[in-house]
């Protein structure tokens, strides 16, 4: 198996935050998560987010989920 998995999956956190004029930083104290799990979702690099993480970024930046994670096969 590949160390980098190849997948189609866009986050579109840093869009997010320029919208709402909210630092990666800023965001990382009103969610309790580290800056640095932060940067790997919002750099495309996560394997995986829990539910309760997404609810919770989500609810800070006023969102819906498909605001932040889209599908896109043709990459």
């Amino acid at each position: 198996m590949p160390e980098e998995e190849l997948h189609s999956i866009r986050i579109h956190l840093d869009r997010i935050l320029a919208e709402r004029g909210m630092t990666l930083t800023e965001l990382s104290a009103h969610v309790g998560i580290t800056v640095v799990n932060l940067s790997v979702l919002k750099n495309g690099r996560a394997k995986a987010i829990r539910f309760s993480t997404l609810s919770r970024i989500c609810d800070v930046l006023r969102c819906q989920p498909g605001d932040l994670i889209t599908h896109d096969p043709a990459d």
